[in-house]
């Protein structure tokens, strides 16, 4: 299994586990959640989403 390390403001980290916990769910979950289009959607998270995405075909396309 791959291994990814990301760096986040800490200002938003502290806000997606307070998010996290007053709905109950997994650090994981809330972020899946507003990827997928939960009510309060985040930019920051579809950006990162995009870049992960951009930085995997960049991968795939080297390993061939």
């Amino acid at each position: 299994m791959a291994r990814v390390v990301l760096e986040i403001d800490t200002q938003l980290y502290r806000m997606l586990l307070a998010a996290a916990e007053t709905n109950q769910i997994s650090l994981e979950e809330e972020c899946c959640r507003r990827l997928a289009g939960g009510e309060r959607r985040s930019q920051y998270l579809q950006a990162l989403l995009a870049e992960l995405r951009a930085e995997d075909q960049q991968r795939r396309a080297n390993a061939s």
